[in-house]
């Protein structure tokens, strides 16, 4: 058993593994892939808000992005109030879309060729560049599978541009720089050459972070430092889409439900660009919810190694 710390930020975990419980021992019961109402399948274009922008192959769309029908941010200005001292609130002021990245109804980010994946990241930094004209911040996430979040199997990602700087963000932004000096980047250094370590090509290492939130939590860092996705050229795209489908192939064999979420830079500062991959294969107890330090089954000394395999 044993307390971490996050690299940078004040974030516990206890690494607390079950000596008899082996990695694949967290594979997780297969989940329902149908839906004859599937809004996102070809032939049901109608079901959705009026595309804003796609990508065809054959006559045929093979991307198509949309705002999000059932979105949680509205149009309007963001004005932020305080009335009686403690009640401080806005317009939720933004925007959403959905990225709907195949046809294939029954196919999964990990199934796609790299090409395909890259052409997905092309598209993720097309977005964040056209809605950060309006917005402060825009958060591209995935929810994957039924324990993530997500309410439609079909494969999409969905993207959240907002008008306030998210506070975890500017946590790390505060946090990662020491005398000038990016302490992501020697994390990377430090990182890529240790047990943590999962992968690694010519620009991106990943690895299993010292203090995880989550059982296989994975991290994906440009070796140089980038400060956001819209900052890397085609053949770091290419790359980037390699690293994420060996990872995401891996889960596969856990049948494991996945978040993913770009992490970028704000406007005028600086961050190391990073990608986190975050399994959800435990469910969160009182402990964690009481105190914000999270339990894990395995360490991710086990968990880069069950990656590595």
């Amino acid at each position: 058993m044993e307390l971490r710390k996050d690299y940078i930020l004040d974030r516990w975990s206890i690494i607390a593994p079950k000596r008899s419980k082996r990695p694949r021992s967290f594979k997780q019961p297969v989940a329902k892939t149908t839906d004859d109402n599937c809004p996102f399948c070809p032939g049901k274009e109608d079901q959705t808000p009026p595309e804003i922008g796609r990508v065809e192959e054959n006559k045929e769309w093979k991307i198509r992005w949309f705002s999000n029908k059932f979105g949680f941010l509205d149009k309007g200005n963001l004005k932020i109030q305080t009335h009686n001292k403690f009640y401080t609130f806005a317009k939720a002021a933004g925007k959403n879309e959905v990225i709907v990245e195949t046809r294939d109804h029954k196919k999964q980010l990990h199934n796609l060729s790299i090409e395909h994946i890259t052409e997905i990241l092309r598209i993720y930094v097309q977005r964040i560049k056209e809605l950060s004209k309006t917005n402060k911040y825009v958060v591209i996430f995935k929810n994957q599978g039924i324990n993530a979040g997500t309410s439609l199997v079909h494969l999409h990602t969905q993207v959240a541009a907002i008008n306030i700087e998210p506070p975890m963000i500017k946590k790390q932004v505060q946090a990662s720089f020491e005398n000038g000096k990016c302490l992501y980047c020697d994390i990377v250094k430090s990182e890529k050459e240790g047990e943590r370590r999962v992968f690694e090509n010519n620009d991106f290492v990943s690895f299993c972070p010292y203090a995880p939130r989550f059982n296989f939590e994975t991290w994906i860092f440009p070796k140089k430092h980038i400060r956001s996705i819209t900052d890397l050229n085609k053949d770091q795209l290419t790359q980037l889409a390699q690293m994420l489908k060996k990872i995401l192939l891996k889960l596969a064999e856990l049948n494991a439900s996945y978040n993913f979420v770009l992490h970028n830079a704000l406007k005028n500062k600086d961050l190391h660009f990073h990608i986190e991959i975050l399994p959800r294969i435990a469910k969160f107890g009182g402990f964690e919810h009481a105190t914000n330090i999270i339990v894990q089954q395995i360490s991710p000394e086990q968990a880069a190694e069950f990656f590595r395999e």
